[in-house]
């Protein structure tokens, strides 16, 4: 069974827990003419992941997570459209970079809060970040979006080709190296203190445990995941637009959080997966009202699957192991 927010106190990675990235693997050999729509599922897993972190572990509730994701695409989109740095490994590094810094800053003033207070100052940072893009034209390209992006082959060798091979690779390591330091940090006495502190602060104060102190560093290390990932999303499409920083955007990210289950580690992977893909054929059937499917499918989750999708999954081996016995 998956299990929720704990901490195992055994870091070693279950055979289950290859699963995905067997899967990953195969459908590169597989469905190569899904591809594309493969790399922009791995890039909002890993954004998935960080708002996980954050919001599953430590229990900060917020609305404003693409501004470190917007962040991030366009510290790299300005560096690959007019600076001429290309590499794409300096590139994530810079967003990064920018990623973590406003983290640390916003996360050590915001995080004095909480409540309504809190996820009102998270939306007045990214809106702050949104009318920042939308005047710098010179540097954002305003409304019209940032073109022209430049973005080397990765490590001189690999090429971002149309069929997007190289990006769903790259993407893929990304994901990984996110994941693995995110797992690494909920299986930790770190991730388990941030557990604590989502239940209850006042005794985790009680017992001497740096509460604010953890959560900015949680926050901090969510907001530097969140600027690869809005960096990856930039150098797959070459182009990044103001969408990026949008409300609704944050909006959808949530929703493909809850879809999948929020505290679950493996929920910021599921979530993204049906969304996206529930998107991409209702869009298809129903170009003017797929809206109303993904809404329709909210619903059901959130009324039925206690926990989100892998919440069924864990029902399903509980009363399984329950019928062995």
């Amino acid at each position: 069974m998956i299990r929720r927010g704990t901490y195992a106190g055994d870091t070693r990675i279950g055979w289950l827990e290859w699963l995905p990235w067997m899967v990953a693997i195969a459908i590169f050999f597989a469905l190569p003419e899904y591809l594309p729509l493969g790399a922009r599922i791995l890039v909002f897993v890993l954004f998935a992941l960080s708002l996980d972190l954050i919001l599953g572990y430590g229990g900060i509730i917020t609305l404003g997570h693409t501004a470190f994701f917007g962040l991030g695409a366009y510290v790299a989109g300005i560096l690959g459209a007019k600076a001429g740095v290309t590499d794409p490994l300096l590139q994530m590094a810079a967003a990064a970079a920018a990623a973590a810094v406003l983290g640390v800053v916003t996360g050590a003033i915001i995080l004095r809060t909480k409540g309504l207070t809190l996820l009102m100052l998270t939306l007045a940072i990214t809106s702050i970040l949104l009318e920042i893009a939308n005047k710098a034209t010179n540097l954002t390209g305003g409304a019209d979006g940032l073109s022209g992006v430049t973005v080397a082959p990765v490590l001189g060798l690999f090429r971002f080709d149309i069929f997007g091979k190289t990006a769903y690779l790259y993407c893929l390591l990304a994901l990984f190296v996110g994941w693995w330091v995110v797992r690494r940090i909920v299986y930790s006495p770190f991730g388990t203190s941030l557990v604590g502190i989502r239940e209850n602060t006042v005794r985790m104060h009680a017992i001497g445990s740096p509460a604010y102190a953890r959560l900015v560093a949680a926050y901090t290390i969510s907001a530097t995941i969140a600027g690869c990932a809005g960096a990856l999303l930039t150098q797959t499409n070459q182009f990044v637009g103001l969408n990026v920083l949008s409300f609704e955007f944050s909006g959808e990210l949530l929703v493909m959080l809850v879809l999948g289950g929020v505290g679950r580690i493996y929920g910021a992977f599921v979530g993204p997966l049906v969304y996206m893909i529930a998107q991409d054929q209702l869009a298809k059937q129903f170009p003017e009202y797929w809206y109303f499917g993904i809404g329709l499918l909210l619903v059901a989750v959130v009324l039925f699957a206690r926990g989100g999708l892998l919440g069924i999954v864990d029902a399903a081996v509980v009363k399984f192991r329950g019928a062995r016995r």
